[in-house]
């Protein structure tokens, strides 16, 4: 391990030590507990350099999270803001991938060490972001951690492509048909999502119009189902007034004939990450292919 303690000045100890501690899902946190203890070991290397134990300050809140944007990394942009404000003399983390997978993040964080002096702490050594050299390996190691991801989300998209062309995936349903125990696509057993879209099918072959189907569930006090994907009523059954483009939806989907389809839309994330925006059309000769931005 590269020691560079001799970075470390008066200045840098008279501010606080922000130890930065990450796992990208619950599921790590709960089994793959050997990184979080190596994590947290990083205090006393804070200590060991000089730093009072009080004046070390852990972030642990983004456990769980991933460090591919600062979306819902509460923890990170609060690092951000100390280190903004000229309180931390030093920022720990065991890799730079703890820290962040996105080079606009990574990159941000490193313009704000080094205009505030503040030290950067890794598993290999210290360095100081306004110094050329130390900012040109920190910032090969943002750009080598954001190809990793890139390169494990490849892998996975690839094996998602390869179960689709088997038949083998399991995507989410429309309305109307849910999973069983073998993962084979059954009715929903609520009689009344049944009768629903059995309805919609009905009233579309005599009316022939979206917009007359929309009508007349509006002129009945009908509602329609749905089982969001997002939000306090996650996967739970709600019944909403009926739009014509949840009919279309309906009327376009594949699943209705019977038929397995994967691939026909796609969404792309948001430049600050988070959800994916909405869904646009694939042309037929690009469906079965990973994305053109991975």
């Amino acid at each position: 391990m590269i020691e560079l303690g001799n970075k470390v000045e008066a200045q840098h100890l008279r501010r606080n030590a922000y130890l930065y501690v990450r796992q990208s899902t619950l599921r790590q946190v709960y089994e793959h507990t050997e990184s979080t203890k190596r994590q947290y070991a990083l205090r006393q290397r804070a200590v060991d350099l000089g730093w009072r134990p009080e004046q070390v300050t852990v972030i642990d809140s983004d456990l769980g999270e991933s460090g591919a944007s600062m979306v819902d990394r509460d923890g990170f942009r609060k690092l951000v803001a100390e280190v903004s404000m000229g309180r931390a003399g030093i920022v720990l983390g065991l890799e730079v991938s703890r820290l962040a997978r996105n080079c606009a993040d990574w990159h941000r964080l490193l313009e704000l060490c080094a205009f505030n002096d503040t030290l950067i702490l890794d598993e290999d050594g210290i360095y100081n972001p306004g110094v050329f050299n130390d900012r040109l390996l920190l910032g090969l190691k943002g750009t080598m951690s954001e190809a990793e991801l890139h390169v494990i989300r490849m892998r996975m998209i690839h094996g998602v492509l390869n179960k689709a062309r088997r038949g083998e995936l399991c995507p989410l349903l429309p309305i109307g048909f849910v999973y069983d125990e073998q993962n084979n696509v059954v009715l929903d057993p609520d009689q009344q999502v049944q009768q629903c879209i059995y309805l919609i099918f009905s009233l579309f072959r005599r009316a022939g119009s979206a917009h007359a189907l929309v009508r007349h569930f509006r002129n009945q006090g009908l509602l329609f189902p749905q089982r969001p994907l997002y939000g306090p009523h996650r996967n739970e059954l709600v019944w909403v007034t009926l739009q014509r483009s949840t009919v279309m939806r309906v009327l376009n989907n594949p699943r209705y004939a019977g038929a397995f389809f994967f691939g026909r839309t796609r969404g792309r994330r948001r430049p600050e990450g988070g959800r994916p925006t909405s869904s646009k059309m694939v042309p037929r000769e690009r469906r079965g292919l990973p994305p053109v931005h991975g």
